[in-house]
């Protein structure tokens, strides 16, 4: 893959343990904050609509709303999740692997806190008047018997956990495989700036791909180089300053492994 590779802003080694300290120190609280978020909002709202759906026929003012106090605790548990997954979204570090790896890790922060405070919720929906049959209005007519959409609801408080669990498996899963293979890309990275080969490369095409990452440029450039063996031609990605935007004609550093072909670092020469 490091044919492609995106050279951003450097990922040392301690930089990647910092990054990797600050996102469990951020998941911690916006787990939690995102429980007391699944627990509010399961029994302040979803409780209140499955229960005016499911009692009464055309009777949709006969059961109270959400008490205020939940609404509003529901709200607040939103807002402070929602800043707390932002801030961990962007503790995963710079370059533009760490950065998917804090997005995943916030959205894994967020499903997990639901699947949590859904789950210790479930026990305490309200249970409705009747099952299997929506009861007359006051005004009189006949019950209906439930439809298949109305069962759906009626498991809402074990449907809500179960399919956050399921995102959940699939966020950890999908973060699992992030992980590994952000090691493996950051050792072959720490490789090639140990021990790879280095040559002076010339910028033959640019392209801006219309992608900034935290304020700067992302290019994609077509670079020749020579080796060894004879001339090489490879296709990066660079994220660099504006001051440092390649072009056509321009020198660039190449570190690459003879061995690999595909393991070639493209970086700006700083002037």
């Amino acid at each position: 893959m490091f044919n492609s590779f995106a050279f951003g802003l450097p990922d040392e080694p301690r930089q990647v343990r910092g990054a990797n300290r600050r996102l469990w120190l951020f998941g911690i609280p916006t787990t939690l904050a995102w429980a007391v978020a699944g627990w509010s909002g399961a029994l302040g709202l979803l409780d209140n609509f499955r229960l005016m759906s499911l009692n009464r026929v055309g009777a949709w003012g006969a059961d109270e709303g959400p008490t205020a106090s939940l609404v509003l605790f529901f709200s607040f548990s939103v807002t402070v999740a929602s800043s707390l997954g932002f801030a961990m979204a962007w503790s995963g570090g710079m370059s533009l692997r760490r950065m998917g790896i804090g997005f995943q890790a916030s959205s894994l922060a967020a499903a997990l806190g639901v699947l949590l405070g859904s789950g210790v919720a479930a026990p305490s929906w309200t249970p409705p008047e009747s099952v299997g049959e929506r009861l007359p209005s006051p005004g009189g007519g006949k019950a209906e018997p439930w439809s298949d959409v109305d069962w759906v609801v009626y498991y809402e408080p074990y449907l809500v956990p179960a399919v956050a669990g399921l995102i959940t498996m699939t966020l950890i899963v999908v973060l699992l495989r992030s992980f590994l293979r952000a090691a493996e890309d950051d050792d072959r990275e720490q490789g090639l700036l140990h021990c790879g080969l280095q040559a002076t490369g010339l910028v033959t095409r640019v392209e801006f791909t219309n992608v900034w990452v935290m304020g700067n440029p992302r290019f994609t450039v077509q670079v020749r180089f020579p080796t060894a063996t004879g001339e090489r031609e490879v296709v990066a990605t660079m994220i660099t300053s504006m001051f440092q935007a390649p072009s056509e004609g321009s020198e660039v550093r190449v570190r690459y492994d003879p061995q690999d072909p595909k393991a070639v670092l493209v970086e700006p020469i700083s002037r």
